[in-house]
């Protein structure tokens, strides 16, 4: 068992696993987390996974690049090189919006784009990692911490009575693609 890291509980149908999840939380078992080929709407809830912060991140990113243009175009037109073009005045707001907008979405999009790749360990160039190549595939996984649940052959019997099909034992955290 000092191999041991996961404890992958398979299973084919969808509900199967939502029976799984419950399962083990009826019996104080602790999740690691879950994969599955397709979104599964309430998982999260069951789960207790928080909500996501990436609408406020977005926003950050949005309002610094409208920042940053508001403050670009005031200092290039009425700070460093004020024009009089056709008797406007030089702080012509409505003329800074589209700009504006743009850069708005420019930063937001880049952002969002460094952002999960930082949230997801993507980086480019480097070989996704899963627990199980059939979990992308058709099989709904559920893994357990081994070290945090130190009764394996009572985690296999609850996953069996939900309806596992397999279950494994990881002595690696992750399995490459290669």
């Amino acid at each position: 068992m000092s191999n041991t890291k996961y404890i992958l509980g398979h299973f084919e149908d969808p509900d199967d696993l939502m029976h799984g999840i419950d399962k083990l939380h009826e019996n104080n078992v602790s999740i690691y987390d879950v994969f599955t080929p397709m979104p599964i709407h309430g998982i999260e809830d069951k789960l207790g996974i928080k909500r996501s912060r990436l609408p406020k991140v977005a926003f950050l990113f949005g309002i610094t690049g409208t920042i940053t243009a508001f403050s670009m175009l005031y200092f290039m037109l009425v700070i460093d090189w004020p024009m009089n073009i056709g008797g406007k005045p030089a702080f012509a707001f409505p003329d800074f919006i589209p700009v504006m907008f743009e850069l708005t979405v420019l930063f937001c999009a880049f952002g969002m784009v460094g952002t999960f790749f930082y949230a997801t360990h993507l980086f480019p160039g480097r070989a996704p990692r899963v627990m199980d190549l059939r979990a992308t595939n058709d099989r709904f996984v559920i893994a357990i911490d081994a070290k945090e649940n130190p009764y394996p052959t009572k985690i296999d019997d609850i996953l069996k009575d939900a309806g596992a099909v397999e279950i494994k034992h990881n002595e690696r955290k992750y399995v490459s693609y290669e």
